[in-house]
């Protein structure tokens, strides 16, 4: 009896993708659908690996239905087209995002009901994935942007998840913990969506951070962040193989409704997980190690805009857009996208390491390790500003 050929709509998902990617595309469906099975789930459930059950879910989920959300964009024309500020050559479908918001909560919901925290993140988290596909389909303004980003973060404050850096008895010290947590918490949000500029670059790094979440997770048995980090580290490699190619460009992009998702549940994961006991230093150290390329990149920019004069106040810092970010530079510098995209993987897994040596760390060792990462982020800037004259003598 003859090899059956894909169905036809699987052909023409996958036209561009090659014949290693057909057969896989049929695996992963078949495993998606035994995943899906009763029998498998409770499985999962007494053997008491359900975080596995979330990974394997919230991977298939996303490859699966990738393609698919690269179909609808093409018929709603949610497409980045190239620009002077753009690197990519032809129009690209947006909304990426879906695939992974559908793959990462639907693995969560499948396993259980939130708890209280997580579905403050949860709404938090719709809201800015309802904005990004406004955004990604008929270009909102950064201002109301901005605006869901804050009424998000107020959302996660009133789960009850906020940083705690001041004494939580005076009234001006809970106000300062609170806009912590908000500036923390959009100013992340908005910093991986700065890295959505590079084929691979945002979902790759969403991927790692999600990955050092779930290990400092389990360091210090917090089940449920270490699930909803596993959930968005499956739903990230899921999505990522469309999106990082080697010998050609992405098929499809993450978008306004994916990056900006993503930066705000790993922002708002970290502010839930407790990284040390009676430590505020070293609980403090963690994320910041773990997020550090995020937040040089935004504070970087920031600085260099200013004392440049680009930018003269916030409102022209929210509108100002450019190729002044650190896979921008790294790439004049290297001549290379790929390895810019590498670079800057291997740089935050490199700092993330340090997090995890905060385990059993004092706070002079925490203290040393954020020395350290300071001074690798300043070679960085070395770095940077050879890429940048570089650019300026083309």
């Amino acid at each position: 009896m003859p090899n059956e050929t894909p169905p036809r709509h699987i052909n023409r998902l996958l036209n561009k993708e090659g014949a290693v990617f057909h057969y896989l595309y049929k695996v992963t469906i078949l495993l998606f659908l035994c995943l899906l099975s009763p029998p498998v789930i409770e499985y999962f459930r007494v053997i008491q690996q359900m975080t596995l059950f979330i990974f394997l879910f919230s991977i298939t989920v996303s490859f699966v239905l990738t393609p698919w959300v690269r179909m609808l964009a093409h018929k709603m024309n949610a497409l980045d087209t190239p620009s002077e500020r753009k690197i990519h050559a032809s129009p690209t479908p947006l909304l990426g995002g879906i695939a992974i918001f559908i793959a990462c909560w639907g693995a969560i919901l499948i396993n259980s009901w939130p708890d209280d925290a997580t579905k403050g993140i949860l709404w938090g988290s719709l809201l800015i994935f309802g904005m990004g596909i406004l955004d990604d389909m008929f270009q909102v303004s950064a201002k109301p942007k901005l605006l869901i980003q804050i009424i998000a973060a107020i959302i996660v404050v009133c789960s009850g998840m906020v940083i705690t850096l001041f004494p939580k008895l005076s009234p001006w010290g809970m106000a300062a913990n609170y806009i912590i947590t908000l500036v923390w918490i959009v100013g992340l949000a908005n910093a991986l969506n700065f890295f959505d500029g590079m084929d691979g670059l945002a979902g790759g790094l969403a991927g790692i951070i999600s990955l050092f979440l779930f290990v400092l997770a389990c360091q210090r048995t917090q089940p449920v962040v270490g699930r909803l980090a596993t959930a968005l580290a499956g739903a990230t490699l899921g999505f990522l193989p469309y999106n990082l190619k080697i010998k050609q460009g992405a098929s499809i992009f993450l978008g306004d409704c994916g990056s900006a998702m993503l930066g705000f549940v790993l922002a708002a994961l970290a502010v839930k997980g407790e990284w040390a006991d009676n430590n505020p230093v070293v609980s403090l150290s963690a994320p910041l190690l773990i997020f550090g390329v995020l937040i040089f990149d935004l504070f970087y920019i920031s600085i260099e805009r200013v004392a440049s004069k680009k930018v003269t106040n916030f409102s022209e810092w929210l509108k100002y857009t450019g190729k002044d970010h650190l896979h921008h530079r790294l790439e004049a510098l290297l001549q290379s996208k790929l390895k810019s995209v590498l670079m800057i993987y291997l740089l935050s897994f490199t700092l993330g390491l340090g997090a995890l040596a905060l385990r059993y760390a004092r706070t002079v060792e925490a203290v040393i390790l954020i020395v350290q990462a300071v001074l690798i982020l300043l070679i960085i800037s070395i770095l940077q500003i050879e890429g940048t004259k570089r650019e300026k003598r083309k």
